[in-house]
């Protein structure tokens, strides 16, 4: 799950900064009121608690909850009653496990509607797509992000010509390994995982503590509504980049078949969400006392970090990158 890995470039937008790099300290605050609510509403209420609920034997993804669908509702277009089905444990039961025969309003309308089974499929097949296209398109940019740093602790005359290629040389080897399966690293991923977070959150806390301790303030609506009164037509323009910092959560879904329910539950709700909260409102605090930043890099992640351990973070950040582009591209081939 590549959702913690989306700190590292989400600050950096343009349109984002714009707004949090202003005079006026309290509306920097507005950042971390958005993240924490989106972070909360998304990927904790909606994912852990709800759609991951939702699998079918175990196992996450669209076409695994298409599947689940088609077992109890005769929507299904693709062939899903092969010979091979007898050997299924169910088939040879003595007793078939007792069903219930009273059809829901829903499911007698999806059965009755031959327009509906074709709508469903091409839903099916385009949250598919959508997913695939975030396989794709997520491991460059996440990789790319914590590569960036470099930038912070090279020179302007060499860092422009060693991002690429780096970020480029870690995407071919990352797609070019995927045919030896994760299994034979992924002994290495829990622990990567386990430093990053500790790593952005112990960041989020001295950035806290020592930029502005009262960014906790930030969680009131009340900051919200002052944002959007004041920026108006483009404080709503800007709420699209929030949704960087949720991009990922379908991962959690999707990868259910390689840990179980309890197991994701636990691991967000104790140690991957704080994590989030700690870091994005360490940045808040950051930029709040940091108004003057006008080149690129360092509106970045990187920039709240002490120079004195920038080279260590470096690093775990591209490890963590790593992690988390197979993460998505095993969702990928899992859905």
């Amino acid at each position: 799950m590549e959702i913690w890995e989306f700190l590292l470039y989400m600050s950096s937008k343009a349109h984002l900064q714009r707004i949090l790099g202003t005079r006026d300290q309290r509306r920097d605050l507005w950042g971390p009121f958005i993240c924490f609510w989106t972070l909360t509403l998304v990927p904790l209420l909606k994912y852990v608690f709800i759609v991951l609920r939702a699998d079918d034997n175990g196992e996450g993804g669209t076409f695994s909850l298409y599947s689940s669908i088609c077992r109890h509702a005769n929507v299904s277009l693709l062939p899903n009653r092969q010979v091979a089905d007898e050997e299924v444990s169910t088939y040879k039961l003595k007793h078939m496990p007792k069903t219930n025969n009273n059809k829901s309003g829903v499911k007698i309308w999806l059965e009755k509607h031959k327009q509906l089974h074709t709508a469903l499929l091409i839903v099916v097949m385009l949250g598919t797509c959508m997913v695939i296209g975030d396989g794709v398109l997520t491991p460059a940019i996440s990789v790319f992000s914590a590569v960036s740093g470099l930038e912070l602790s090279m020179s302007n005359g060499h860092h422009e010509y060693a991002v690429v290629p780096i970020t480029c040389f870690i995407i071919v080897c990352l797609f070019a390994l995927q045919h030896f399966g994760t299994h034979r690293v992924g002994f290495l991923f829990a622990p990567i995982v386990l430093a990053w977070l500790l790593c952005i959150s112990a960041l989020g806390i001295y950035n806290i503590l020592n930029w502005n301790p009262d960014v906790y303030q930030a969680l009131s609506p009340w900051y919200m509504l002052k944002f959007l009164k004041k920026t108006k037509k483009g404080g709503w323009m800007s709420l699209g980049g929030i949704l960087l910092c949720i991009t990922g959560s379908e991962a959690m879904f999707a990868d259910l078949g390689h840990f179980s329910y309890l197991a994701i539950q636990i691991a967000f709700t104790a140690l991957v969400y704080p994590a989030l909260i700690l870091a994005y409102m360490g940045q808040a605090a950051y930029l709040s006392r940091h108004h003057n930043i006008y080149t690129s890099y360092q509106i970045g992640f990187y920039a709240s970090v002490p120079e004195s351990i920038r080279w260590g973070v470096l690093i775990i950040a591209i490890l963590a990158s790593v992690v988390g582009s197979q993460a998505i591209i095993s969702g990928t081939f899992l859905s």
